[in-house]
């Protein structure tokens, strides 16, 4: 009788810790979302302290085997901060890393997550530090196999301290990593991928201050489903270095190189 009441009341107790901090956080993004008509500068920002404040909880929190679930919640409010763009244009994109610091504690191997640190906190929020940091404690808990194409979190990494840095020399590493991981895989894309890494990582061996290799990295960030915003910038950057962006009736972006360096 005692052991079927805890296995009862186990189970309930880790539900409701798990909608306690559903409670704390959609609450709070739903605030955020609500007030950006009204809500003055001062405000937000007392906002986006006191969501840092809870984020840093949750990083604290016990999770009871519920690290995925809760990993899925915060990306899901991560993406709400993200996309307001009303109040992102008052308050900046500095809880970025906030997000990925829980969402990669709990779920290292959420693949999805890598690519949005790269955008929000190297590109927004203008921390490619911490977004490299952030990317390289995640990927000691990924294999070649493990998840499935892990081999874009390097190549994730290597764009970041290629654009952000200036770090060829890792940038190289990071791109002969993610080769390495793909050429494990027969299927068109990881083949793609391989020989575009190894390509990428024998250029910048030869060639660590090349603008060349800049704008075809710039090129990634552009023809890998980004919004509008990231999109421009990505368009600047390359017409910066010397080249040009052209984009086709069908929407296919073709890049007019400058001679090579």
């Amino acid at each position: 009788m005692l052991l079927s009441r805890q296995a009862f009341v186990t189970p309930f107790l880790i539900c409701v810790c798990i909608s306690g901090i559903a409670l704390i956080q959609f609450p709070q993004l739903q605030k955020l979302i609500d007030s950006k008509k009204s809500a003055s500068l001062e405000t937000l920002e007392k906002e986006i302290k006191s969501e840092k404040i809870r984020l840093n909880l949750l990083n604290k929190t016990p999770s009871f085997s519920y690290d995925n679930f809760i990993a899925d919640l915060i990306y899901l409010n991560f993406s709400q901060y993200f996309g307001d763009d009303e109040v992102r244009d008052k308050t900046g994109y500095s809880l970025s890393p906030e997000y990925f610091e829980v969402i990669l504690e709990r779920d290292p191997r959420f693949l999805a997550a890598y690519r949005s640190l790269s955008i929000s906190t190297s590109l927004y929020a203008a921390m490619p530090e911490r977004a490299i940091a952030l990317s390289e404690k995640g990927l000691k808990s990924l294999s070649p196999f493990v998840p499935e194409k892990s081999y874009y979190a390097w190549r994730y990494k290597g764009t970041d301290e290629l654009l952000f840095l200036g770090n060829a020399k890792a940038s190289q590493k990071s791109f002969a990593t993610a080769a390495n991981w793909a050429s494990n895989f027969s299927d068109p894309e990881s083949q793609l991928v391989a020989y575009t890494s190894q390509k990428t990582a024998e250029f910048l061996s030869r060639n660590p201050n090349s603008k060349y290799a800049q704008i075809s990295t710039w090129s990634m960030v552009l023809n890998n489903q980004v919004n509008e915003r990231t999109r421009k910038r990505a368009i600047r950057e390359i017409e910066a270095l010397g080249g040009k962006v052209i984009t086709t009736p069908e929407g296919i972006n073709k890049i007019l190189f400058p001679p090579k360096d």
